[in-house]
């Protein structure tokens, strides 16, 4: 990101808005802390992009689409390293400011506009990447709720994560479908396609997480096949910008796709499902 400048600056109370500063990128669940700040709307792009918008694409940003802020401001929807940011350009000027615009009570105004434009479009296109690789499910088909989540076979959080899933699952409201990766190490990659090479995968992740203290399956060599999986698996990870395991992706019920980093408890898992 070099020659990329952040800038904080305060504007006048009286004439524009509050505070303009660094990013808090891709709140996990998050919407605009002050929603009656709804007057901008997302829009289309029709005119060639500011000088300044383009040379951030060139040193690359991907450049996402527009969005209406308050003023005489023009928002610039923006990723960089698949971590969604804004950029702001006023009418009268042809100077960029990267940040979260802030209101002069302090509430970020434009998380919503920056979810829409960025973080949704990402997520659903994780969740579909999800759906069309080899992934091991447990579970019922027929659960309410579908939970994908990135397992290393290595990461003792992934471990946690496995059992405190149990309950849900074996209460039936709850299928979680795992997406192998060998990340933490190359006996990552080796467990990994131990398990999906064994005849029953389901079967071999038990086995493998409940003697997770003991080192869990027997690695193997990885075929090919195996191989090529598990580099599609990893570069579904880094698209999706997950930094560690487990990352998992559920649907919320307004039908968005949602991310969890890291394990959570049986009690967070049922709150942040809304099952009983």
């Amino acid at each position: 990101m070099r020659h990329i400048l952040h800038f904080t600056y305060y504007l006048a109370a009286a004439g524009l808005l509050g505070l303009i500063a660094l990013p808090a990128l891709a709140q996990e669940a998050g919407t605009d802390a002050n929603e009656s700040y709804q007057a901008s709307s997302v829009i289309d792009t029709g005119p060639p992009l500011p000088e300044t918008i383009t040379v951030l694409v060139d040193q690359g940003f991907t450049f996402h689409g527009t969005f209406e802020a308050p003023d005489d401001l023009q928002g610039y929807a923006l990723s960089y390293d698949n971590e969604p940011m804004a950029a702001y350009i006023s009418f009268s000027s042809d100077y960029a400011v990267i940040g979260t615009l802030i209101d002069p009570q302090g509430n970020a105004v434009m998380e919503s506009q920056l979810q829409a434009l960025v973080l949704e479009p990402m997520r659903e296109a994780t969740w579909s990447a999800f759906e069309n690789t080899r992934f091991i499910s447990e579970g019922n088909d027929d659960a309410s709720h579908v939970v994908y989540t990135l397992t290393d076979p290595n990461c003792p959080y992934c471990n946690a994560l496995w059992k405190n899933s149990r309950p849900l699952i074996e209460q039936g409201v709850l299928q979680l479908r795992h997406v192998l990766v060998g990340v933490l190490s190359e006996d990552s990659l080796r467990k990994a396609a131990a398990i999906l090479e064994f005849h029953d995968p389901v079967s071999a992740l038990e086995t493998h997480e409940l003697e997770f203290r003991n080192g869990g399956i027997r690695p193997v060599e990885p075929s090919e096949e195996s191989q090529a999986l598990l580099r599609k698996h990893a570069q579904i990870m880094r698209e999706a910008g997950a930094t560690g395991t487990p990352t998992s992706y559920y649907r919320d019920e307004a039908g968005k796709v949602q991310r969890i980093s890291g394990a959570v408890s049986t009690d967070q898992l049922r709150e942040i499902l809304g099952v009983e």
